[in-house]
C-alpha cells in the first residue's frame, strides 16, 4: 500500500472563493471566532509562536467534495488562519475524497484543475 500524497499549496489559495473553511462560510467567520473563544485562541497563538521557527509539524488535510468538487480546509482551520497572518508563501497538504459514504484519502495528486492551477510539478 502507498503512502498518502502530500503536496505543497500557495497559502494565497485560503481564501473565500478557493479553498474554504469547512465549518465556516467565509475565513473571517472562523478568525473572529478564533479570536473570541480563548482555547482557540491559545493554539493559534501558540502556532504564530512556532510556525516561523519549525513550520508546520503537521499538513493540513484538504476535502475535495465529490459532488460539486469544491476544495476545503478538512483538518487544519488553525493552522491555515496561522499560514495566512503570517503571510507564508505556501504550506504542506495531503488531501481527502469527500464521498456521501466515507471519506477516502487519497494517494495521487490533487486535481489541481479544480481550483484553477497547475498540477503538483509547478504548484
Amino acid at each position: 500500500m502507498s503512502a498518502r500524497y502530500q503536496g505543497w499549496m500557495p497559502t494565497r489559495m485560503l481564501r473565500d472563493d478557493a479553498i474554504q473553511p469547512t465549518e465556516y462560510r467565509y475565513w473571517a467567520q472562523a478568525e473572529r471566532r478564533f479570536a473570541r473563544r480563548e482555547k482557540d485562541a491559545k493554539v493559534l497563538a501558540e502556532l504564530l509562536a512556532t510556525v516561523p521557527r519549525e513550520g508546520l509539524r503537521e499538513p493540513i488535510l484538504l476535502g475535495v467534495d465529490d459532488l460539486d468538487h469544491h476544495v476545503y480546509v478538512s483538518d487544519g482551520h488553525h493552522r491555515a488562519i496561522a499560514l495566512r497572518t503570517l503571510g507564508a508563501p505556501k504550506f504542506p497538504f495531503t488531501w481527502c475524497w469527500i464521498r456521501s459514504y466515507r471519506v477516502e484519502h487519497a494517494r495521487e495528486p490533487l486535481p489541481y484543475h479544480l481550483l484553477g492551477l497547475p498540477g503538483p510539478a509547478t504548484a
